[in-house]
């Protein structure tokens, strides 16, 4: 029974370990565009939001991470776009915003503060690190709706 126990302790132990890097040179590509690519070959959308869903930026570097291994991604501006925002409260400074990236995964950041702007555009802290830029048209509208008036 000691044994069962140890070797269940030792597997959640490393659980908990930092996932080596699988190799040096970038498998997945994300383009300006927000799409994926595996190997220069384009990424179904199915795959691409499930490992845009495990994606981190740490340090700089962009890495999808799972408990067994992590890989680099070559991000060519910024790894997701959103496509849609809504304001979830009513003082927009200390608000808090509902956003759909391109691939459909949702997000909620806190105030306009999460907002910046960039030569790319207007972007957007997300958690794990990652930084998103607003769609064309989402941008014009969060313009319209709170730079311009």
């Amino acid at each position: 029974m000691k044994q069962s126990a140890d070797k269940v302790s030792d597997a959640l132990k490393g659980l908990g370990a930092r996932p080596n890097l699988c190799q040096q040179q970038a498998l997945f590509e994300i383009d300006v565009k927000g799409d994926w690519y595996y190997l220069n070959s384009p990424l179904p959308a199915k795959f691409a939001r499930l490992f845009s869903s495990i994606l981190h930026c740490i340090e700089g570097e962009h890495l999808l991470i799972t408990p067994a291994e992590r890989l680099k991604v070559a991000v060519a501006d910024t790894p997701l776009i959103i496509v849609d925002y809504k304001q979830l409260d009513i003082e927009a400074e200390s608000s808090r915003f509902a956003l759909v990236c391109s691939q459909g995964n949702e997000f909620e950041v806190l105030g306009l503060n999460a907002f910046e702007s960039a030569e790319s555009g207007l972007l957007v802290s997300l958690p794990r690190g990652l930084k998103a830029r607003l769609g064309r048209a989402c941008f014009y509208r969060f313009a319209e709706t709170y730079l311009l008036s």
